[in-house]
């Protein structure tokens, strides 16, 4: 099961303050709106995502369809054949995607923790 680029997304209280210490880190930009209270940072592969307001807890984040390097990949499982196999499995859901649809989707699991997991296809 690939479940694409893995970054951690970090729900954080001062976006500026937060950016500016992970950039001491050796992060730097590689996406987001500031504006909108959101960014994201790489060093090397590891990818981290910055959000001010957006989510109550920190969470895994998984995107099907890109690379590590945030790039589209020319093959990959699409969100809905995941739910489906994961569904297939006994998972439970906390938000599933519409698998009526095509192209972006997202759902979002807990681990036994109650550790949230975004699954979030952007294409």
């Amino acid at each position: 099961m690939q479940l694409g680029a893995f970054s951690i997304s970090l729900t954080v209280k001062d976006l500026a303050a937060s950016k500016a210490f992970y950039e001491k880190l050796g992060f730097s930009d590689l996406g987001g709106v500031p504006e909108q209270n959101w960014v994201i940072l790489k060093n090397g592969d590891t990818v981290i995502g910055l959000f001010q307001g957006m989510f109550e807890r920190n969470m895994l984040t998984f995107n099907p369809g890109w690379g590590q390097d945030a790039k589209d990949l020319d093959n990959f499982t699409d969100i809905r054949d995941l739910q489906k196999a994961l569904k297939a499995q006994g998972m439970e859901f906390v938000q599933e995607a519409d698998e009526t649809t095509e192209g972006p989707a997202s759902f979002v699991l807990a681990d036994p923790d109650g550790n949230p997991i975004l699954v979030d296809q952007h294409r």
